[in-house]
């Protein structure tokens, strides 16, 4: 009986020495020059920050290993590009790394009299990138931070993020006032949206709207009620 006791107990330690040295070993091969990452291959960026969102994932990858690929740190280095929203990354053992960025998306740009900078639909400032061909939205101030936290612009913002993809282009700006949001068609009428509530309710009135041949030469249409749109 004490011999068997003691042949399991010499067992289960050699167990876990093995495990031990095992693990060790993995780790030493984990982070080691055999499997260090040389090639990096970034893709998915665009704009004027291209170069810059690119050497920066670079040399963040290059201090890595194919084994041991830290998301946390290729965030880090493009933390001060605010037109990056995430990361992926995914190995070509033994050497290669290949990183995807996902970019925000502009939706409108805020116009003040200090300058002109996107924002996405999140309210994130995309200062040090350009946007052509979204509406604008008129301020006073610019936004102080790196994200738009005024309740009214947000809710602007989001406007301008729901609107569909056949009526995008055709939206030059919108602005907020007493009777809550209205956007301005480029070269079309004034469509007072109200409140920021149901919005993808209202944009289907308003595709439906501007798709009759009742709305030609309208002025102004109010979808505040969706099911009761009115053109002027």
């Amino acid at each position: 009986m004490h011999r068997s006791r003691r042949s399991v107990l010499r067992l289960l330690v050699a167990v876990g020495l093995g495990a031990g040295l095992l693990g060790g070993g993995w780790f030493a091969l984990r982070d080691s020059g055999l499997v260090a990452v040389r090639e990096v291959e970034v893709t998915g960026v665009s704009g004027p920050q291209t170069s810059a969102i690119g050497s920066a994932l670079e040399a963040a990858g290059r201090d890595m290993t194919t084994l041991h690929v830290r998301r946390e740190v290729l965030l880090a280095a493009v933390a001060p590009y605010a037109a990056v929203r995430t990361v992926s990354a995914e190995t070509d053992f033994p050497h290669g790394l290949r990183v995807r960025v996902s970019e925000h998306r502009p939706v409108a740009r805020l116009v003040t009299p200090q300058g002109t900078v996107p924002v996405a639909a999140d309210g994130t400032v995309l200062r040090g990138t350009t946007a052509n061909g979204v509406p604008t939205i008129e301020l006073e101030l610019p936004p102080a931070g790196d994200r738009v936290t005024d309740p009214q612009l947000l809710t602007a913002v989001g406007l301008l993020a729901r609107a569909p993809g056949a009526l995008r282009s055709k939206v030059a700006s919108a602005s907020r006032g007493s009777g809550g949001l209205t956007v301005q068609m480029a070269e079309g009428p004034a469509v007072r949206f109200g409140s920021g509530s149901r919005l993808a309710a209202k944009w289907a009135s308003l595709t439906a709207v501007l798709a009759s041949p009742d709305s030609r030469g309208a002025t102004a249409i109010d979808v505040r009620v969706p099911e009761h749109p009115a053109a002027a």
